[in-house]
């Protein structure tokens, strides 16, 4: 089996609990709860930046693509530590990755990316990134 990627190949951290509603009848997370736990890491990180602001904020980013390898294990009561990268920039779009570390382990479980379409809230058509998302989202970039 391959071996997912290192803690060291990450800019940020977020602790995620798993929750007994994870695991699924053969005994670990169902693989449906790592884009979750994707989506729960890159929008908790842009909230807690303030730079998204999800009930009244003109610029939303909506999902375009995913995928995701798996190389280990994860079940409930573990700890996921998101790491989380951006692996490109555009000019309203960005590549986020995500590699997903069971409690302290050295490498990834899991590793996944999505993209995010920056868009306007009222007429979801693209809309380049603002300034401030942008030097924030360059803090976490490879």
């Amino acid at each position: 089996m391959a071996q997912g990627g290192s803690r060291e190949a990450y800019k940020t951290f977020r602790a995620i609990p798993t929750r007994w509603m994870d695991n699924d009848i053969y005994g670990h997370m169902n693989n449906v709860v790592h884009y979750s736990l994707f989506d729960t890491a890159v929008n908790g990180w842009l909230i807690e930046g303030g730079v998204l602001d999800i009930h009244e904020g003109d610029q939303i980013g909506l999902v375009v693509e995913t995928g995701c390898r798996y190389f280990g294990e994860i079940a409930f009561p573990d700890v996921v530590h998101a790491g989380l990268r951006v692996a490109k920039l555009g000019t309203s779009s960005v590549r986020y990755e995500v590699g997903l570390f069971r409690n302290n382990e050295p490498t990834a479980a899991a590793e996944g990316f999505f993209v995010h379409v920056y868009v306007d809230r009222q007429t979801r058509r693209p809309k380049p990134l603002n300034d401030r998302l942008r030097a924030t989202l360059e803090t976490i970039a490879s």
